[in-house]
């Protein structure tokens, strides 16, 4: 029977400060979009919609596969959205039954407010976090504890 290996208390520390961090900036970007009226979520939809690769189509399908959400949750996403003049669907160019998601002005520039308050923050905290990262890597390989 082999005897399972532990981190060292060096590579936890790494780990909890790696994790603070992600948390602390997670917990400005869910500040940040409530303060402009939205979810995290839809924010993080905005985003994803906006920023996918030209050969790639924005479909419910490949959302919620970004999002790691499932289907249903993400045409909910779309439909919050859509209301709120965010976002508007779309027949599929060439598949008409597809549903294509396209940001309207509206949600161009509300998505343009959040991504130059996030890109403020890592600016501000982003140092911190590549060095939680790069010491969790550091350390990766480090001696574990038997």
């Amino acid at each position: 029977m082999a005897t399972t290996r532990d981190l060292s208390i060096d590579q936890y520390r790494d780990l909890a400060e790696f994790r603070r961090q992600i948390r602390r900036f997670l917990h400005f970007s869910e500040a940040t979009a409530k303060e402009h009226g939205i979810e995290a979520q839809q924010h993080q939809l905005l985003l994803a919609v906006h920023g996918l690769p030209e050969d790639v189509k924005p479909t419910i399908r490949e959302i919620a596969s970004r999002l790691l959400v499932q289907h249903h949750s993400a045409v909910e996403l779309v439909s919050r959205l859509e209301r709120a003049g965010a976002v508007a669907r779309r027949p599929g160019r060439f598949d008409k039954r597809e549903v294509w998601v396209r940001l309207t002005p509206a949600g161009r520039a509300l998505l343009r407010r959040l991504v130059l308050a996030h890109r403020m923050e890592l600016e501000r905290s982003g140092p911190e976090l590549a060095r939680a990262l790069q010491s969790v890597l550091q350390h990766a390989g480090g001696k574990a504890r038997s």
